[in-house]
């Protein structure tokens, strides 16, 4: 699928107090070893962990608070307008506050399943799919070094790869919002620490 804007900015959006609320509110958080999909539902043992930190090394938290959403969906909803999607969303899954610490990163992905979720007892959820992600930038640029988020634009037809940094996340408080079948990585971070907040916007399958 071809588009004019694979993905959309909002540079500074977030003030920095909202950033450290985030930030702070996180650490409070239960901490918890980032999965890919392969590995959800899996029992975690000294196998299953090392082949995941081939793919991704990184400690997440889950947030579900309403005053982190009502402060970032405004900024979804104008990107899915403004650069042209228009997609039919109308749900947010939790946000993942995810810390990238030495050496921890997130190798290439892309956020969308196979399948629509199949969980009749969440109606929020059943029969959709993840449409649109977005990723806020928590963490001053000079507090870490590496930890660049790059997309991935590959003609799948040729298997040619594309790959561009998104440097506009690199300000503080700036917002990136893509569909989420984008391929997309966190490289390494090398100094410091990377604070982040990622979530999933979902919908009905397109039609």
């Amino acid at each position: 699928m071809n588009f004019k804007n694979y993905y959309y900015y909002f540079q500074n959006a977030l003030t920095p107090k909202f950033c450290d609320e985030v930030i702070e509110y996180g650490k409070l958080q239960q901490e918890q070893i980032a999965l890919t999909g392969n590995q959800l539902g899996k029992k975690l043992n000294k196998k299953t962990i090392k082949d995941l930190k081939k793919e991704r090394n990184s400690n997440i938290a889950w947030l579900n608070d309403r005053w982190i959403y009502k402060e970032i969906q405004p900024f979804i909803h104008e990107a899915n307008k403004l650069a042209g999607w228009n997609f039919d969303w109308d749900f947010s899954e939790s946000c993942q506050f995810t810390k990238y610490k030495l050496n921890q990163f997130y190798n290439w992905h892309c956020d969308s399943f196979e399948e629509p979720y199949n969980m009749p007892d969440d109606l929020n959820l059943h029969g959709k799919i993840r449409k649109l992600s977005v990723t806020c930038s928590l963490s001053p640029p000079e507090d870490y070094k590496g930890g660049e988020l790059e997309f991935d634009f590959r003609n799948k037809k040729t298997n040619i790869k594309n790959v561009k940094k998104c440097k506009e996340i690199l300000p503080r408080g700036s917002v990136v919002v893509f569909p989420s079948f984008l391929w997309h990585r966190v490289k390494p971070v090398t100094k410091g620490v990377r604070y982040s907040l990622v979530i999933w916007n979902l919908g009905y399958p397109y039609k």
